[in-house]
């Protein structure tokens, strides 16, 4: 829920979602419309759907679990290497490092320089102290989120004498932009074709639409090639499946 979107929003809306999907098992056993829907209003459906696939996958190949290791989680679908990681930290303690957008800007901006994915990765991981993953990752996310942020306070920031930025003087460019994992502006939702893929999903929540309705469900209604062209994208990712001569979400 917390990729790509913000955690005030997942806040309200994890309870609820885990009263009704307590267990991967739980979900497994429920159509993938039924997590599609209740993800409604936390955006990017296809999560929704690859949560409902990984949950099948841990049901069957991991006996309800949820696995340990890197190269299981991994193999988990819509699980990628900032996922995988996370979880083994923070579910499971175990020593690995987690570069997100806040840790990266850290580890750029402390070396001085931007950093390629492997070589993010690599520092984090020197840096865990032994025995304390779990307490090293959240402080240093923190760091990131609330000193080190796009507008530094580095007055008050605890690590700033070893920072190579900071000790330059904090030169231009900003070593953090452009560095791995620190995030990038988004494109505007409002008029996107993810706006109208998620109104078509919204709008089958309720009952499945034959193809005539389908550009005016998106906000399209004189555009319907535009509106062919973002069906086709949602039938390739199954997130919509046809139903006879109309559309439906997956069973």
């Amino acid at each position: 829920m917390l990729q790509q979107t913000q955690v005030s929003r997942v806040i309200e809306r994890l309870p609820v979602f885990l009263g009704q999907f307590p267990t991967p098992v739980a979900m497994a056993e429920q159509p993938a419309a039924a997590v599609i829907s209740a993800w409604t209003g936390l955006g990017y459906n296809r999560r929704a759907l690859n949560l409902h696939r990984a949950a099948q996958q841990i049901a069957s190949a991991h006996h309800g679990a949820v696995p340990t290791g890197l190269a299981e989680l991994l193999a988990l679908p819509g699980v990628g290497p900032y996922t995988a990681r996370a979880v083994r930290v923070f579910a499971f303690e175990e020593p690995d490092a987690v570069v997100d957008t806040n840790i990266g800007r850290v580890l750029a901006r402390h070396t001085g320089a931007a950093l390629k994915p492997a070589a993010a990765q690599a520092l984090a991981d020197s840096l865990v102290p032994a025995g304390h993953s779990w307490l090293w990752n959240q402080a240093i996310m923190e760091l990131g989120a609330l000193v080190c942020t796009k507008k530094p306070t580095c007055e008050v920031c605890p690590v700033r004498t070893g920072c190579v930025w900071f000790g330059g003087g904090r030169p231009d460019p900003d070593p953090s932009v452009g560095s791995a994992a620190v995030s990038k502006k988004q494109s505007l939702f409002e008029g996107s074709d993810r706006q109208g893929r998620a109104r078509l999903v919204r709008a089958l929540r309720d009952d499945p639409l034959n193809w005539e309705a389908i550009p005016d469900a998106m906000g399209w209604p004189h555009d319907p090639d535009r509106a062919e062209r973002v069906l086709a994208g949602l039938l390739d990712d199954g997130l919509v499946v046809r139903a006879g001569a109309r559309y439906a979400l997956p069973t």
